[in-house]
């Protein structure tokens, strides 16, 4: 697969983009082993049964990889740079949501390529669950890249034998 990119000349303000987005519990369960965040409120049903969500919920701030995804996979693409990111997290995400993420350019700076984004995440009812801004450095170079396909992942339950026989 290849991905092309917006240079900062290309972008307008009021340009953006739209995504939607599942939460599955793979999500929640790799977020969990790379950002080493295990709390039991978001890997443990027994244990958010009992919280006031009555349920697990998803990692606040896997939304944040899912814009940083969104604007160097989908929508500015190679070359850009993060700067900045902020969130306010205004309802939680449940495993199962789908998540309408939409960012918005709403400044460009005037000598450099910096470009300002508002953020607004809605779940599948139209509840804002977060919003926030990202700044970042737009690509000023066109370019056309093959995108490196991630490596496989298993993720193994260490509660439960394995199907292979294996000790875990």
């Amino acid at each position: 697969m290849e991905i092309t990119n917006i240079t900062f000349d290309e972008l307008a303000i009021g340009d953006g983009i739209e995504v939607s987005r599942l939460v599955t519990a793979r999500d929640v369960e790799l977020f969990a082993v790379v950002s080493g965040d295990h709390n039991p409120l978001h890997l443990d049903p027994e244990y958010g049964a009992t919280t006031p969500f009555g349920e697990c919920i998803g990692h606040g701030m896997l939304i944040g990889a899912f814009v940083s995804a969104m604007i160097g996979m989908e929508f500015m693409g190679p070359g850009t740079v993060y700067l900045g990111q902020n969130l306010e997290f205004r309802s939680p995400i449940f495993l199962g949501d789908t998540l309408t993420l939409s960012l918005t350019v709403t400044d460009k700076h005037a000598r450099k390529p910096w470009v300002t984004m508002a953020l607004k995440v809605t779940n599948q009812d139209g509840k804002e669950v977060s919003r926030g801004e990202s700044k970042v450095i737009a690509p000023t170079e066109k370019q056309t890249l093959t995108v490196v396909p991630p490596p496989p992942v298993e993720l193994v339950d260490h509660d439960s034998p394995r199907l292979d026989g294996a000790i875990n």
